[in-house]
């Protein structure tokens, strides 16, 4: 394998500035950033970034087709889009690496590639982007926080690889100015309209009473109730993106800069704080969040809200029914009796809210795959409900918009078989100059509906944050 090292920089935003604007260019942020005040390094949330371009294979998947590009040429298929990425994967093998991604397919999966595993009505409005975009990449760069060390690496799998690691390194290895223009960067980002949202608070009130009813119908026990937001912006959605990760960084951000149509291109910015699926061996895990509680700049305050979301029982039951339906979900390809709730309801802090996390293991059974982990789990209880196809059936019924990205994943499944997963949860899309991101939260029989209503605005915060500092004047 190659290896080469690189300069360190605490902000690898400053690395990845080099490629920010490449087609299929990705970005997996852990949340590290420097103080402005101090100078020193802030937020401690993970150990490793991964940036990476340029992938040899990629998978675009829309409705039931998935279509393959390869070496300039493109095939498709209307298999299963899970077993295409598997079998593909298979024809790259890799020694396990010291890395957690020396190269491999990585990408992003749309809670809507759902309706590929479940029978589900078709009743909302699609939205633009398509259901599952994966790219193979055959070099990555890993920024080692905990090291402080900077690598280039390769498995030189593809014969177009080798050749161009000179000008990456060249590329990477350019002396760094805060002033640099990027030459293929686009004009300032600005936001040019207000927000709206697909529920007034009358509507939202009218789906909450519908969940009740269903909830009391002994139809189900929890669902995700979700509202979209949108506005209309222009200009670099890279500055968008930077601008983010300092309003609020959270352990599992990514920017995603991929193709559309032609020239035409869609980005991802996300500010996720919840793991779906990590994979290490046959060892996977767990970290579903459920309990939310709003920051307060008041400490006496803050503390409060902390303290009561520890304490609320209603709270913690949300969180067991979301535990024990993922349990379940890992069954289907874990060990009998493998699989563990190692911790309940620890409380995690960030920038805009507090959040109560559960952390769930298995042991992955033998012959079974870290995609075959994932689509057995697909998409998140976390963000569906419990039982899970029936909450996803009464989503679509309510929700006037698919979900598209949002409550789906993004992260990767390296040659070597290890995976990574967030939840695609605060996270917008900026595609055909529309910004559009969702926030929910899940609806039990205790639930309030101004309660609900409120943990909704909380959790769209930082959005709503970072589009009123680009507001057009």
């Amino acid at each position: 394998m190659y290896t080469h090292s690189l300069p360190y920089h605490h902000d690898s935003s400053i690395l990845f500035e080099r490629i920010a604007h490449q087609a299929w260019a990705v970005f997996l942020d852990s949340g590290q950033l420097l103080d402005k005040t101090t100078g020193k390094p802030g937020s401690q949330f993970g150990r490793y970034d991964i940036l990476t371009a340029e992938p040899f294979i990629t998978l675009n998947c829309s409705s039931v087709e998935t279509k393959i590009i390869q070496d300039g040429v493109q095939t498709s298929s209307n298999e299963d889009p899970f077993i295409i990425l598997k079998n593909l994967l298979k024809k790259f093998p890799a020694p396990k690496s010291k890395y957690p991604f020396s190269g491999g397919a990585l990408g992003y999966f749309a809670y809507d590639l759902g309706r590929r595993l479940e029978v589900i009505a078709n009743t909302s409005l699609p939205e633009v982007i398509p259901d599952m975009m994966i790219g193979f990449y055959d070099w990555v760069i890993i920024v080692d926080h905990r090291e402080k060390r900077t690598e280039l690496i390769s498995h030189c799998l593809h014969a177009s690889t080798l050749p161009k690691l000179d000008s990456l390194l060249k590329l990477f290895n350019l002396p760094f100015n805060r002033d640099e223009k990027i030459e293929t960067a686009v004009s300032d980002f600005s936001v040019t309209s207000p927000i709206s949202a697909n529920f007034t608070p009358q509507q939202y009130a009218q789906a909450f009473s519908k969940i009740e009813q269903y909830i009391n119908d002994g139809d189900c026990y929890q669902v995700n109730l979700a509202q979209r937001f949108s506005a209309q912006v222009k200009g670099d959605s890279w500055q968008a993106y930077k601008t983010l990760r300092e309003i609020s960084p959270a352990p599992f951000m990514a920017y995603m800069n991929l193709p559309l149509t032609g020239n035409e291109n869609f980005q991802v910015l996300c500010n996720s704080p919840e793991r779906f699926l990590q994979t290490d061996g046959c060892h996977v895990e767990t970290r579903p969040i459920k309990g939310t509680r709003p920051r307060s700049k008041d400490v006496k305050e803050d503390l409060a809200n902390a303290q009561a979301l520890l304490i609320s029982e209603k709270d913690k039951a949300e969180n067991v029914m979301i535990v024990d339906l993922l349990r379940n979900d890992l069954g289907k390809n874990c060990e009998t009796g493998s699989v563990k709730t190692t911790h309940l309801f620890q409380l995690q802090s960030f920038a805009n809210v507090h959040h109560l996390v559960s952390i769930v293991i298995g042991q992955i059974k033998q012959g079974a795959s870290a995609i075959d982990v994932l689509r057995g789990s697909f998409p998140g209880g976390s963000i569906t409900g419990a039982p899970k196809l029936r909450a996803m059936q009464i989503i679509e019924e309510l929700e006037p918009n698919r979900r598209g990205l949002y409550c789906g994943a993004i992260g990767y499944i390296a040659f070597d078989g290890n995976m990574d997963t967030n939840i695609a949860i605060r996270t917008a899309v900026i595609c055909k100059n529309e910004l559009s991101f969702y926030a929910g939260g899940g609806i039990v029989a205790d639930s309030k509906v101004n309660t609900e209503f409120k943990e909704i605005l909380d959790k769209a915060s930082n959005f709503n944050t970072l589009i009123k500092l680009f507001m057009k004047r």
